[in-house]
């Protein structure tokens, strides 16, 4: 099957030389025939690339360690959701995801755009095919998912126990899909340019890809933003790694084309702001792929360094980026256009000073990410940053983007006058300061003004958003006398760009007032604790009431039973655990159950006014004395049994390992019989759980707003041959024959 896979991927590669060369020749020569084989040539990539996926799948799941990256990733203690997720845990294999999906976004972009902007359509096909090539010829030359090892071992490394979370099983494919979304507008910018195609249509064509593109990748981040608060144990969400940045910066992007893309549509303006939008938003999905598999920034998301592929993507990101611009400058007087701002009170307006926001805030994420090899080419010293670096920009940046998110959706195109001004806002205006009066009053602002200047944002921004519900579902049970929630499922139906637009607006200003509190607000205590203690923490008493320990062939689980208490009254139980998977290390058999790999089981209790978290750090000192006896046991007994007939080792073998599971267990006992004092990171997080919940309302808005794919209707011929017409008293045998109107395919959007 490995034979087969490799076979498959060659296949593709040669399909995509053809298939951009087939491109190619229609466009210049005009030729549908050849654009509709090169077209094919998609189809078909997808279809190897989605067969060689699987059967490396199956290899997963069937573990298989022939396969060299299955053994390096995979075991048979590995359960089997995750042997089957295990495929994008290695650099081959996720390259190979990103192969499929891209052949498979592609195909679909290509098939509902057979018969529209056909002169676009040739060049942005060719577009998708260098990519192709680019990626297929990395699995092939660089990283060939399907080497085999004559010799396979008789057990895998196994997966990273960090990878071992429910949201890590869609976190991946939904980045790869965003970014691989994201290529589609960009090839149809590369087309329209190419093509000199630059009025609105080819933004209409792939609004559907951007939305798409934007609404995974906003997934993808809110799963990764979920696995890192629950997983890894640091007591947050968000940490500002370059690899969490390099998906930020094309969601922020795309955020701002897909607002900006309306203005062009409906006013003809910013065409060269929207072509270097989307080919710049094309260059950062590339960028953002490279940092996860260049690993030049330190982070925890990071594959290893490979300089083969460092190199060609370095190379990919240059020709993108200088190509990009060359283009652009290219075309720079069919992109000029007369249409202006006819006021900065409008939405148009709003919309340009919300892209120039989003642009600056991923700007500024960008340098700081890329800040330390920006010093070490110019200093040769690599300078460290951390958070503290991101917010005095982020911040303030993030509060405008919040306040225009309200504005935008109820200001006028072109101009507002001022009653209408006064209609529009007095509401939201009222709640928003409404709000912050509130705040100030019941508590201190100091040292939290941008916490508090949030909530007002937000506050208004919500506010904006049920004034336009409450009112469009007032007028039409007005117009139909239909009951409120009928006619407010009717109103988001008919509109769906416009109110799923609404939706997503709430809940980003939901998410951002959790991510204001949580962050301002956040309480937070290391301490060391024995069995009994107990400290304070935001008001409440957290006591570690006994220690736990779990024994099993996967793993060792130190942990906590936790008892939460506010003025005296119990309110919940919480536990905590440590778990260590063995090494590979044969040199201590005892030993490397306790120094492998970690993963932390978070103790979390979640609720509306704020979430209680806890994870346990178990010294395991105090045990080393005694496993280092247990290794120099173990393996004088392994030794003795190597040395015995080989009729007789099978059986001895299994008495030194049953000693050596004993010891283990006696070892890890030792935990709870004789506790001594564990490392705790307790925190109380206020209203972290309308982060989640925002962001989830957000997607809903998304999927919302998502264009239906176009549906194909056909006219129907009579099978008794065409109509006649009708005289005066009906249909008479003399009447003259109507010639049948030619079948026609129409696309609707």
């Amino acid at each position: 099957m490995a034979t087969a896979g490799r076979l498959l991927l060659i296949l593709a590669l040669l399909s995509a030389v053809y298939g951009l060369a087939a491109s190619v020749h229609g466009a210049r020569s005009g030729a549908r025939e050849w654009i509709d084989s090169g077209r094919r040539s998609m189809y078909a990539i997808a279809l190897m690339a989605a067969v060689a996926f699987v059967i490396l799948d199956i290899a997963f799941i069937s573990s298989n360690f022939s396969y060299d990256i299955v053994a390096s990733g995979s075991s048979t203690t590995t359960p089997l959701v995750y042997r089957a997720a295990a495929i994008w845990s290695t650099q081959q294999g996720s390259l190979l995801l990103w192969v499929m999906l891209m052949s498979v976004w592609g195909s679909l972009a290509l098939f509902v755009t057979r018969r529209r902007v056909r002169e676009i359509v040739p060049y942005a096909q060719a577009t998708m095919f260098a990519f192709s090539i680019f990626f297929i010829g990395l699995t092939v030359l660089f990283a060939d998912p399907f080497v085999t090892n004559s010799s396979p071992p008789s057990e895998g490394a196994g997966l990273d126990p960090l990878l071992r979370h429910v949201t890590m099983l869609m976190h991946p494919p939904m980045v790869y899909s965003g970014y691989t979304l994201l290529l589609v507008p960009f090839s149809f910018g590369v087309g329209a340019l190419i093509s000199n195609r630059v009025g609105a249509e080819w933004l209409k064509v792939t609004r559907r890809f951007s939305l798409a593109a934007w609404l995974c990748l906003g997934i993808g981040i809110l799963l990764g933003a979920r696995w890192s608060y629950t997983e890894l144990g640091w007591g947050g969400y968000w940490a500002w790694d370059p690899v969490e940045n390099a998906a930020l910066m094309p969601w922020l992007c795309t955020t701002a084309f897909i607002h900006s893309m309306m203005i062009q549509e409906r006013r003809g303006m910013l065409k060269v702001w929207n072509a270097s939008l989307v080919l710049g938003t094309g260059c950062l999905a590339i960028v953002g792929t490279f940092l996860v598999r260049s690993g030049i920034l330190s982070s925890i998301h990071a594959f290893v360094s490979d300089p083969t592929l460092n190199i060609s993507f370095v190379s990919l990101i240059a020709l993108m980026a200088i190509g990009s611009i060359g283009l652009v400058i290219w075309r720079r007087d069919s992109l000029r256009t007369d249409a202006r701002l006819d006021s900065l009170l409008s939405r148009e307006a709003v919309f340009l000073f919300q892209n120039l926001v989003m642009v600056a805030l991923t700007a500024v994420i960008f340098w700081i990410t890329f800040f330390p090899l920006i010093s070490e080419a110019i200093t040769g010293t690599q300078v460290s940053v951390g958070p503290p670096a991101f917010r005095p920009f982020v911040v303030p940046l993030a509060l405008i983007v919040v306040l225009l998110s309200g504005i935008g959706p109820i200001i006028a195109w072109r101009r507002v006058t001022v009653a209408k001004l006064r209609r529009n806002f007095a509401f939201p205006v009222a709640l928003g300061v409404a709000t912050l009066a509130v705040l100030a009053v019941a508590s201190d602002a100091t040292g939290h003004l941008m916490a508090y200047l949030m909530f007002g944002m937000g506050a208004f921004a919500i506010g904006t958003v049920a004034q336009e519900f409450f009112r469009g579902t007032r007028a039409r049970v007005a117009m139909t006398s239909e009951s409120p929630p009928v006619a407010l499922a009717a109103l988001v139906r008919r509109n769906r760009r416009r109110y799923g637009g609404y939706i997503v607006h709430l809940g980003f200003a939901v998410a951002m007032i959790g991510v204001a509190a949580s962050t301002s607000f956040q309480h937070q205590r290391y301490a060391f604790l024995k069995p009994g203690q107990s400290v304070r923490v935001g008001g409440y008493t957290i006591r570690y009431v006994r220690p736990t320990v779990s024994t099993t062939a996967q793993k060792l689980a130190f942990g906590a039973v936790i008892s939460v208490s506010q003025g005296g009254t119990h309110v919940t139980t919480m536990r905590t655990s440590y778990g260590l998977y063995p090494s590979q290390d044969p040199m201590h058999p005892i030993g490397r159950f306790f120094n492998g790999s970690a993963e932390s089981d978070v103790g979390l209790v979640s609720g509306p006014l704020r979430d209680l978290w806890a994870v346990i750090q178990p010294n395991i000192t105090p045990l080393q004395g005694l496993i280092t006896r247990g290794d120099a046991l173990v393996a004088r007994l392994l030794l003795q049994v190597a040395s015995l007939p080989a009729s007789q080792q099978s059986a001895q073998l299994n008495i030194a390992y049953g000693l050596r599971d004993q010891l283990i267990r006696v070892l890890a006992q030792r935990f709870v019989t004789r506790p001594w004092a564990s490392e705790f990171l307790f925190e109380v997080n206020p209203l972290v759980m309308w982060l989640w919940v925002g962001a989830i309302i957000s997607a809903l808005g998304g999927l919302i707003a998502l264009p239906p794919l176009p549906a194909v209707r056909r006219s129907r011929r009579t099978a008794s041959g065409p109509p006649a017409s009708r005289g005066r008293g009906g249909r008479g045998p003399s009447s003259p024959a109507v010639p049948p109107e030619p079948v026609r395919e129409r696309e609707l959007v």
